[in-house]
């Protein structure tokens, strides 16, 4: 008889656990699991963007190996709402957790469209979730509580075991005015207060943003006003699942008598999953890009993909004249209704410069009304822990100042306690003590290609040094006694211009072939010998005359 090794990290019978692996220390690829009673649950499943320090890399996701060795223990995964830093993993990662999806009617369609592109159509159980409803797994009882965001049917989760009741936010935020969704549902907040609530895992996001954070109808009558002083072709780009954005821009297009198009596979598909659960009855009048390039340029609004400055986008490839539909000219506008996700910085700006050296005139939200954030800022923070009143303050999503700040305005409150925790930190919520109790692994997968890699590996290493010093490879070509037979050949890439790329393939050439005949006859019979010394001279020329450390390869010839 076999015994099955005990797990160190089996959730206890008596406390409640919560492990980030993703969506702490940083904006984006939420992934939280509670565990009690040796079961898990997981709440969302996101992804990030990747910056210029992963080239070629698509998304990134949570390395989720920790959970994926006891997937047998994961009763379920529940989506608090339709953004791709809350959901956006689940094609990537599902195949390996194998589990049930619990969401609302409309990021459930997301989901279904998702795993269908995926290949995985009909694999996974999409349990629906009435919204404002309930739910029971395991151990697990929940509640959904409606918020307002920039999608619809966001969610807090009520998440309650015999050890407590926590209160995980999700994104969210106050709006009198949403556009589209219902209300911050306050009046159940406020019985929260009476609950005994033993933590609250809270959204980070805004953290730093001071006062009150704006309504969507702002937003939508800055359109209005914008738009009527507009007499050119108008391309506004947003968040491709902010159906509260494409509705301001709907209906702000429609007052000017202007159609709108969309640019974009992503804007296509949740616009279609929006139309079919009622929040975007305009989709039905919406023109394609061919439709828009055909109609006069003041009467258009073309909404875009692209506002992050992401490279394979809408916004991107018209910037960049690759688009095979649409083309700007002189004088349009480009309007970014969004604000720049940290990191982002760069590939905005690159897109924004490639728009106005064509004469194309760009607005932002800087000093223009057309964003507003659907994230709390710390008036709305602060009046939630009033409501609330946990005994925990759990800061997540968000990079270590938000989460530093969040916690600051939770003890404000009154707050008695809070634990700002790191992604693999198993976080001990309750009964009684509140405290870490272990690190597992944690980290980031990225899409490269159809495969995922762990970003820590030699390839995504590599591919970091070749952006910033290039590489160079030698090829040395020596006969069986160790003698050179024909001189080092040597390719350089990104090391050198044209023109003086010559003169240093053969100082380099020289230096290799020097190293080899400094070695003795009988070493030279070693092929990872002769590597090694020719390695070690190419390198110690190229630090010298170009202070450069490039990815280097020598490859030894026997003829």
């Amino acid at each position: 008889m076999t015994l099955r090794k005990k797990d160190p990290y089996r959730p206890p019978d008596d406390a409640l656990w919560l492990l980030p692996l993703g969506g702490c220390g940083e904006i984006g690829m939420n992934l939280y699991l509670y565990g009690t009673a040796g079961k898990w649950l997981m709440i969302d499943c996101g992804v990030m963007f990747p910056d210029e320090n992963a080239p070629g890399i698509e998304v990134i996701t949570p390395d989720i190996s920790f959970i994926a060795e006891r997937s047998d223990d994961l009763l379920g995964l529940v989506l608090t709402h339709g953004h791709e830093d809350h959901h956006g993993a689940i094609q990537y990662l599902w195949p390996q957790l194998r589990c049930p999806i619990y969401a609302t009617n409309f990021t459930a369609g997301m989901v279904r469209l998702k795993m269908e592109e995926a290949g995985l159509k009909g694999q996974a159980k999409i349990v629906e979730i009435p919204f404002g409803g309930r739910f029971e797994i395991g151990p697990f009882r929940g509640e959904m509580i409606n918020v307002t965001h920039s999608v619809p049917e966001s969610h807090m989760v009520l998440l309650e075991t015999e050890h407590g009741k926590v209160l995980h936010t999700g994104d969210w935020k106050f709006d009198p005015d949403p556009v589209v969704g219902d209300l911050t549902n306050e009046l159940r907040l406020k019985e929260l207060g009476g609950e005994n609530i033993l933590a609250l895992v809270g959204d980070s996001t805004g953290a730093l943003e001071p006062g009150h954070t704006g309504s969507e109808i702002y937003v939508q009558e800055g359109f209005r006003q914008m738009f009527a002083k507009m007499r050119t072709r108008i391309v506004v780009t947003c968040f491709s699942s902010s159906i509260a954005r494409l509705k301001s821009i709907a209906l702000a297009a429609a007052e000017q008598g202007r159609y709108v198009a969309l640019a974009g596979r992503s804007l296509w598909r949740n616009a279609e999953i929006a139309e079919a659960c009622g929040y975007l009855p305009e989709f039905s009048s919406f023109l394609s890009e061919h439709e828009a390039m055909q109609a006069p340029r003041d009467k258009i609004v073309l909404i875009s993909t692209g506002c992050q400055g992401e490279p394979r986008s809408a916004l991107a490839r018209i910037a960049a004249f690759s688009h095979p539909v649409v083309e700007l000219e002189e004088k349009d506008i480009v309007i970014f209704s969004s604000r720049e996700i940290p990191g982002n910085e760069k590939a905005i700006a690159r897109v924004q410069n490639q728009l106005l050296a064509q004469g194309i005139k760009v607005l932002t939200w800087a000093n223009h009304p057309v964003h507003v954030s659907g994230h709390a800022s710390q008036e709305d923070m602060a009046r939630l822990y009033q409501w609330v009143r946990p005994r925990l303050a759990v800061p997540v999503h968000g990079e270590l100042r938000h989460q530093m700040e969040h916690a600051r305005i939770a003890r404000k409150q009154g707050v008695p306690d809070s634990i700002i925790p790191a992604n693999g930190d198993i976080i001990r919520l309750g009964p009684g003590v509140h405290e870490k109790v272990a690190e597992v692994k944690a980290g980031r997968l990225g899409l490269d290609g159809k495969m995922l890699r762990l970003l820590d590996r030699e390839t995504i290493k590599h591919r970091r040094k070749l952006s910033v010093s290039g590489a160079a490879v030698v090829t040395m070509v020596l006969d069986g006694r160790g003698r050179i037979t024909q001189e080092a050949q040597v390719t350089l890439l990104g090391i050198e211009d044209d023109q003086r790329a010559g003169a240093l393939r053969s100082a380099l050439a020289a230096e290799a072939m020097d190293a080899v005949e400094g070695m003795a006859r009988s070493a030279r019979l070693d092929d990872s010998g002769v590597r090694h010394e020719v390695m070690k001279a190419v390198r110690r020329y190229l630090v010298e005359k170009h202070g450069k450390k490039p990815v280097l390869e020598v490859h030894v010839v026997r003829v």
